[in-house]
């Protein structure tokens, strides 16, 4: 299902995803083709942990569009504009489960060329697209950006003070979960000493550049999640399936990434047997701004070509 959005130049959609419709946004090139007279690449994208597409992902479905690819961004079951309860519960079968819906949604746009459809994912949707890759789904390519892959790895880069603080959170939303009530929720980002899901110095700060790059304010948008999802973070390892993807990948690592660590990203990229990996001297959230995203989204552009021939 899907409604014009004229002055924002893409389109609002839907598409259902375990019983539960998913917002999404679809973006079109102005070409003088109409739809279904001609075939175009397409990308799919969500956002990180416990993101929604509001936050920067615009500034590259746009740049995307204007090279001659429709593009689909969406958020997942219980974030965003998604329905889904309780809100700001993050599953990883039911992130996989809604990018499968996604990807199945976009092949069928009237339009689209069902075999020249990317995956593109950032931080943990960056080890989502590697996951689908490795498990058999069918893709053109996949980009994953500054990507989390392994979960011991990410354990490791939170540290075990950090760790502590959110146990007793943690075990009490479990609790919860086990008795079906509403969850116990942790902040996404927070000051290095404070609980928090992300807490590296430049996480809170990060926040506030990008929601004022996305033309947003701290609170326009949930900054929490339940707490569950941090004990199952250590148990997904994404890099376990990076063999077995066929299509070309590429992985963009961030050399002074201290959330998802750039060594086990080039270790992931290695194993594929059609990967590369590109490095920047940042951190982990610098790719969404300047001075980083301009290089970062040409990069990305030139591999979805090379992936796809040209778009336009």
């Amino acid at each position: 299902m899907a409604s014009d959005d004229a002055e924002q130049g893409r389109v609002d959609a839907t598409f259902r995803s375990g019983g539960v419709e998913c917002a999404a946004w679809v973006y079109r090139p102005d070409t003088s083709a109409a739809p279904g007279e001609a075939t175009a690449p397409a990308i799919v994208m969500a956002h990180g942990l416990g993101c929604v597409r509001d936050l920067r992902l615009p500034a590259y479905a746009e740049r995307f569009r204007d090279a001659g690819f429709v593009v689909v961004v969406f958020d997942y079951r219980h974030f965003g504009a998604s329905g889904g309860e309780p809100r700001q519960l993050l599953d990883i079968g039911r992130q996989l489960d809604d990018w499968r819906s996604a990807l199945s949604f976009a092949r069928s746009l009237p339009g689209v060329d069902p075999d020249r459809v990317i995956a593109w994912g950032t931080s943990f949707s960056g080890g989502h697209v590697i996951t689908l890759a490795g498990t058999g789904e069918r893709l053109a390519g996949i980009v994953a950006q500054v990507p989390h892959v392994s979960g011991p790895a990410a354990v490791r880069a939170t540290g075990l003070r950090s760790a502590i603080r959110l146990t007793p959170a943690i075990l009490d939303d479990l609790w919860r979960a086990a008795r079906h009530r509403e969850p116990r929720y942790v902040p996404l980002v927070g000051l290095p000493g404070e609980p928090g899901a992300m807490t590296s110095p430049d996480a809170d700060p990060a926040v506030d550049r990008l929601v004022a790059a996305s033309g947003l304010r701290r609170g326009d948008f949930p900054e929490y999640v339940a707490a569950r999802i941090l004990i199952r973070i250590g148990m997904y390892s994404p890099i376990r399936h990076a063999r077995r993807i066929s299509c070309p990948a590429l992985v963009q690592i961030a050399t002074r990434d201290a959330i998802t660590p750039a060594a086990t990203a080039r270790a992931a990229a290695d194993r594929m047997p059609r990967g590369r990996y590109l490095e920047y001297p940042c951190e982990h959230f610098d790719p969404y701004v300047d001075p980083y995203f301009e290089r970062i989204v040409a990069d990305q552009l030139e591999f979805c070509t090379s992936v796809v021939g040209p778009a336009a």
